[in-house]
């Protein structure tokens, strides 16, 4: 039973550790890896969800009205939030991960009429909206708030609600991302989901929806510095 949790246990880690791994390779290659490195990440995270997903129950999308609100609610947040950082005079350090920052934009790198540069941009809208929600929720929602709870975090249901483990993971994600203050609040409303349908879909189902709205809003306006 115990190497059966320890198995569990890394199905659930390893997928979204290989993602990031990939993530830091981002712009530390040339300035050409900012793209390649996004392109593998996310048809290698494609094929690790094909994997673990037979392995992963609550791994499974979860249509319901929950999650369409809360999905479009945090997209208008996320946007919203960024006009009231300008505001506050905190944009410079808002969107920064370590190191330089430059939007992520191929067209810039490319040119307008690149073929490599529009299927870079599709590339990371079908990732962001297919294969992160389902990668993050399962590491983040499923695996860290159980967790921090017990150390068998499959006995957990969850719909259990602990104020610590709420906090902590809402606050580990947004560590990930560069718009931490959005993150950190949209943390909190995935896991809200969670805990009010007590199934993990329906927050994958709101991430994807938050990231397929994001992505569109890059591209239409255009705001590459979410990217």
């Amino acid at each position: 039973m115990e190497g059966r949790a320890e198995s569990n246990l890394w199905i659930r880690v390893i997928p979204l550790a290989v993602f990031l791994l990939f993530t830091g390779l981002q712009g530390n290659l040339g300035v050409d890896s900012r793209f390649w490195a996004y392109f593998a990440k996310t048809w290698i995270g494609a094929a690790l969800l094909w994997i673990i997903w037979p392995f992963i129950p609550e791994m499974r999308w979860r249509w319901s009205w929950t999650a369409l609100a809360a999905g479009v609610g945090v997209f208008l947040l996320w946007i919203g939030l960024d006009t009231v950082v300008a505001a506050l005079g905190l944009v410079g350090n808002y969107h920064r991960m370590p190191g330089p920052f430059t939007p992520w934009n191929p067209f810039v790198q490319y040119g307008e009429a690149s073929l490599w540069a529009w299927i870079l941009v599709l590339t990371r809208l079908i990732g962001s909206s297919l294969v992160v929600p389902p990668l993050e929720e399962v590491f983040y929602r499923s695996f860290v708030y159980r967790y921090l709870i017990s150390s068998r975090f499959e006995t957990v249901p969850m719909n259990r609600f602990d104020l610590r483990s709420f906090v902590m993971t809402s606050a580990v994600f947004a560590l990930s991302h560069g718009e931490w203050l959005a993150a950190l609040l949209c943390g909190f409303v995935y896991q809200w989901t969670v805990l009010r349908k007590n199934r993990l879909g329906d927050a994958m189902v709101a991430h994807a929806i938050t990231n397929f709205l994001l992505g569109l809003w890059v591209i239409y306006r255009p705001a590459w510095h979410f990217w």
